[in-house]
C-alpha cells in the first residue's frame, strides 16, 4: 500500500479519535452474489443512478442492488441502506457485511474514511456526474481539507463538462483516471412492445392522428383530456384518442368519464378494435405503454393536471421519440421536465383548453417529430459515456467471479 496524502491521513487520525464504539449490525442481510452499491448524494442523482442499474441489469440480470443517499427516483429493486458515519468501528461494520463488488457515487459529498475502507477491501469505485462546484466532506475545518486526496481514491471519474474536468485537474485527479466527458444518461431503456400486435395496430391505424394521455390519475384528470380531445376533433376529425390509466383500480372510474363524455369509445380489453369512427380507445392499466408510445406520436402525461400526484416520469415517454404534453403539478420530477422543455421536447398547458390548442398544433407531424427529435438529443446524451461505464463494471464484475 502506497503512503496516503497527509490531508487524507489527518483525517482518517481525526475520525480514528472520535470514539471507538462498536457499530451496530446491518438488520438487512447481504443478498448472494455480486452487489453494485449506488450512493445518490446530488439532486437528480437518482434518476441518473436507476437507469444506469436498469441497463446493467439486462446484461446481469442476477446482479443485487443496494442504495445509499437520498434517492429521488430509487432504482427499482434496490435494497436503500443508511451510509454509516466515519469512525473505523462503523466503517469496518459497513465493509464487512456488504462487500460491494462496485460503487457507483454520485454527489459532491465524500466520506473520505469509507471510501478509503472500501478501496482498501477492493471495491471499485465510479464517482460519475462530477460537477464544478466544491467537495465537502465531514472534516472539521482545522484538519487538511481531504477531498483532493479522496477523489484519487477513485477507479474512474465521470465529469459533466470541461469546467467540471479543470476542476477536478486542481484537486489532483489524473488524466488518466477520466477517460470522457459528459452526463451519464438519465432515462432507461424503452418499454417492451409485442412487435407484432404493433404492426397490426400500425396497419389498423394507418393515416390517422393519434394521441395518448398516459398514466391518468383520476376521472377529473380523464374529464379535462376528453374536453381537450373534443376541441383538437373540431379540426382533426379523425384524431384518435388512447386513454391510459395510471393503475388498474382507477380503470373504473376514467372508463366512466369516457362513456360519458359522448365520444365513440373502444374498449381494448374487451378484444374490441379501433374502427374509423372509433374516437377514444379506453385501456384499463400501463400494462401496454411502449405499444401505445410506440403509435402515438404526441403523448400527455398524467398526474400533472391536478393537485396531489407530482407528475409522471418524463423520460419514459421521451425514450419513445414522443412529443410530450404536461400540466403544471410535475413537482417530483420537475428537474426532468425543464430540461426537456428548454431543448424543445415538452411543453407545458394549464387547463383542457390550452392541452386542446397544443394538440391542434401538433397534429401536423413535422411539428410533432421536431419536439420528438430534441427530446431523443436529451434522451441520447451520454449514451457513449454510459455504456463505456456498464462495459467498465461487467468486466470488473467478471473479474470479481473469477478471482
Amino acid at each position: 500500500m502506497g503512503r496516503r496524502p497527509f490531508s487524507l491521513a489527518a483525517y482518517l487520525a481525526y475520525a480514528r479519535g472520535r470514539g471507538g464504539a462498536s457499530a451496530p449490525v446491518s438488520a438487512s442481510p447481504r443478498p448472494g452474489g455480486a452487489l453494485l452499491w449506488l450512493h445518490a448524494g446530488g439532486p437528480g442523482s437518482g434518476r441518473a443512478l436507476a437507469a444506469l442499474a436498469a441497463r446493467l441489469l439486462v446484461q446481469r440480470p442476477d446482479l443485487s442492488l443496494m442504495v445509499t443517499g437520498q434517492p429521488d427516483h430509487p432504482p427499482e429493486g434496490a435494497l436503500p441502506v443508511p451510509l454509516p458515519g466515519e469512525t473505523p468501528a462503523e466503517v469496518e461494520a459497513f465493509c464487512a457485511h456488504w462487500h460491494p463488488q462496485v460503487c457507483f457515487w454520485i454527489g459532491q459529498d465524500l466520506r473520505p474514511a469509507l471510501l478509503q475502507k472500501m478501496q482498501d477491501t477492493g471495491t471499485k469505485l465510479v464517482l460519475l456526474d462530477a460537477r464544478d462546484a466544491p467537495w465537502t466532506s465531514p472534516a472539521p475545518s482545522w484538519v487538511p481539507d481531504p477531498a483532493g486526496a479522496t477523489l484519487q481514491l477513485f477507479d474512474r471519474i465521470c465529469p459533466v463538462d470541461d469546467p467540471a474536468r479543470r476542476r477536478l485537474r486542481r484537486a489532483g485527479v489524473e488524466e488518466r483516471a477520466m477517460p470522457a466527458t459528459g452526463p451519464i444518461t438519465d432515462s432507461a431503456p424503452p418499454l417492451d412492445c409485442n412487435a407484432a400486435l404493433y404492426e397490426e395496430m400500425a396497419g389498423v391505424l394507418t393515416g390517422r392522428p393519434v394521441w395518448l394521455a398516459a398514466r391518468l390519475r383520476s376521472a377529473r384528470e380523464a374529464e379535462e383530456v376528453l374536453l381537450a380531445h373534443k376541441r383538437a376533433v373540431r379540426l382533426a376529425h379523425r384524431l384518435l384518442l388512447i386513454l391510459v390509466p395510471a393503475t388498474y383500480d382507477l380503470a373504473p372510474e376514467i372508463a366512466e368519464a369516457a362513456r360519458t363524455s359522448g365520444l365513440r369509445l373502444c374498449a381494448w380489453e374487451a378484444g374490441e378494435m379501433p374502427d374509423e369512427n372509433t374516437q377514444v380507445l379506453v385501456t384499463e392499466d400501463a400494462s401496454e405503454l411502449g405499444l401505445w408510445y410506440r403509435l402515438a406520436p404526441v403523448a400527455f402525461l398524467g398526474g400533472s393536471l391536478v393537485n396531489g400526484h407530482g407528475g409522471e416520469d418524463p423520460m419514459e415517454a421521451a425514450a419513445h421519440g414522443t412529443a410530450l404534453l404536461y400540466g403544471p403539478n410535475v413537482g417530483r420530477h420537475l428537474p426532468a421536465y425543464s430540461r426537456l422543455a428548454e431543448a424543445g421536447a415538452a411543453r407545458i398547458v394549464r387547463d383542457f383548453d390550452s392541452l386542446g390548442a397544443a394538440l391542434t398544433q401538433l397534429v401536423a407531424p413535422d411539428r410533432a417529430a421536431a419536439m420528438a427529435h430534441a427530446g431523443w438529443d436529451v434522451i441520447t446524451e451520454g449514451a457513449e459515456l454510459t455504456d463505456e461505464i456498464i462495459a467498465l463494471a461487467c468486466g470488473w464484475f467478471d473479474e470479481a467471479e473469477h478471482a
